[in-house]
């Protein structure tokens, strides 16, 4: 098996012309004339600096999420927001049960994402200075700074009925939610 994340292209299983057999119109963009990138796309280390095969690996956790198609971690990889929380937990199942190519995959990845969003607006409600859904979400700009009038037009106009119901939605219901049990704690309290 070959290790990915190295500069060498890895060795072809099929050659091109029976691949170009088996699959209609495969190779399209194997003539370098064809492709407007192609400058950029040479292996050229005395041009950038690269004077490695493979990059050191960067110290790290070896429980971070990694692809089961992969047997190791990229050497390099960002760290800006790492896993926490429930929605951590949901990341680091999505990645060491289903594969890149299954949709469950990224639907969880997409739940973890809505997770994390409202762990961190829980957490900003024990500081000193909770979000403002009105400002820090968009909607104020919608309302204010011609949000509907510049979408005038677009493909995705579809949309623009459930974008304020996804992104206010949710205040809506806590805050109906909060009244509710404001007013049942209220009437326990009053008897």
């Amino acid at each position: 098996m070959t290790t990915p994340y190295t500069a060498p292209r890895p060795p072809m299983r099929e050659t091109a012309e029976e691949l170009r057999a088996r699959i209609p119109g495969w190779g399209v963009d194997l003539d370098p004339a064809d492709r407007p990138s192609y400058p950029r796309e040479r292996y050229a280390p005395e041009e950038t600096g690269a004077h490695w095969t493979l990059p050191e690996p960067q110290d790290g956790d070896p429980s971070r999420e990694r692809s089961i198609e992969h047997s190791m971690l990229p050497p390099v990889y960002g760290t800006s927001c790492p896993t926490k929380g429930l929605s951590g937990v949901v990341r680091r199942y999505s990645y060491a049960r289903f594969s890149e190519g299954r949709a469950a995959h990224w639907l969880l990845l997409l739940a973890a994402d809505r997770i994390d969003v409202a762990e961190s607006v829980l957490r900003s409600f024990a500081t000193t200075r909770p979000d403002n859904p009105l400002t820090q979400t968009g909607l104020r700009a919608e309302l204010t700074g011609h949000g509907l009038s510049s979408r005038r037009g677009r493909v995705d106009a579809r949309h623009h009925v459930v974008d304020p119901v996804v992104v206010a939605g949710p205040w809506v219901l806590a805050g109906w939610a909060g009244w509710r049990a404001a007013r049942r704690l209220r009437r326990a309290l009053g008897r």
